[in-house]
């Protein structure tokens, strides 16, 4: 089935995504982004961005596009306590007028969505820190990822870290810690990585870089800097060569590694930036049970 819709005068110069709002509903950013690049919504025959611009009398299609009000309502019954947003007010590194920087937890997702309710976005919103303002979520960090993350707290602030990360100018470094020994000490890992959307198999190009810290026949510690920012990218990337992350059940493929650990041993240590000539650096404190494993493993890390 195919609905149309006809760009009106009063719309021109609207992003899709927020004249799709308008036009049906409160659809979640999520399913409109992905609507998009599997070709369900169409502008002009085409296939766009969420951000691209639609003009008078443009047309957009939908193509099998299923849209539940009632999803989006369980979405947004998750309330943080005062609890709970005092504990992520702690994890708080930097606080300034445009943007704070926190230690996220595992376990805390960055936005909400059908599968979680627990976010960080929902969380700030309720915060003092944001005065009743919109917290905006600049970048991803995997539910189970641990690490530096920034929120901006304007529109304005929010448009210039997205900039900086589709330009490459954002550097961040992850610490992981996974099984087997590597045996290069340092090298490039550039495999393509596959994802699926429906039945439709999506092969992207990934590059990151890496560094063993320190290795034993048991595990590797190793510093990671990713150039490209694929979903789950590390994770697959060091699993595709054999060596898959500690607590990593979805990618872990190898029988001879069996998953004792519940936690995620990928952690997003360092960030790197340059705003108005300034340089910004954060580091984020290892979690308790990553330095845990580490002295189990009787590695060496000497920032512990």
């Amino acid at each position: 089935m195919i609905k149309s819709l006809i760009v009106e005068s009063k719309n021109n110069n609207m992003r899709i995504d927020r004249l799709l709002r308008v036009k049906i509903g409160k659809i979640p950013q999520g399913l409109i982004e992905k609507s998009l690049r599997n070709g369900k919504i169409k502008l002009n025959k085409k296939k766009v961005k969420s951000s691209h611009k639609v003009f008078t009398n443009d047309k957009i299609e939908l193509f099998d596009f299923k849209f539940r009000k009632e999803s989006i309502q369980k979405k947004n019954k998750f309330i943080p306590s005062n609890e709970i947003i005092k504990s992520n007010e702690n994890l708080i590194i930097d606080n300034n007028d445009n943007f704070i920087v926190l230690n996220k937890s595992s376990g805390v997702s960055v936005q909400g969505g059908t599968k979680s309710k627990k976010n960080l976005i929902d969380i700030f919103s309720k915060s003092k820190i944001f005065n009743n303002d919109k917290p905006y979520s600049v970048h991803r960090l995997d539910k189970d990822t641990s690490g530096v993350f920034i929120i901006a707290k304007n529109r304005e602030t929010a448009k210039l870290f997205t900039s900086l990360f589709r330009l490459r100018k954002i550097h961040k470094t992850y610490l992981t810690i996974c099984y087997g020994e590597i045996d290069k000490n340092k090298g490039v890992l550039d495999q393509d990585l596959i994802r699926y959307e429906g039945k439709k198999k999506i092969i992207e190009k990934s590059k990151t870089f890496y560094k063993v810290l320190d290795k034993n026949p048991d595990c590797s510690l190793l510093e990671m800097n990713p150039i490209t920012g694929r979903k789950h990218q590390l994770r697959k990337q060091l699993s595709y060569i054999g060596h898959p992350i500690y607590g990593d059940n979805k990618y872990n493929f190898n029988n001879n590694f069996k998953n004792i650990n519940k936690d995620l041993m990928l952690h997003s240590y360092q960030i790197k930036f340059i705003i108005n000539n300034k340089k910004y650096t954060y580091k984020a404190l290892l979690p308790e049970y990553f330095k845990k494993l580490i002295k189990t493993k009787r590695l060496k890390f000497l920032n512990i």
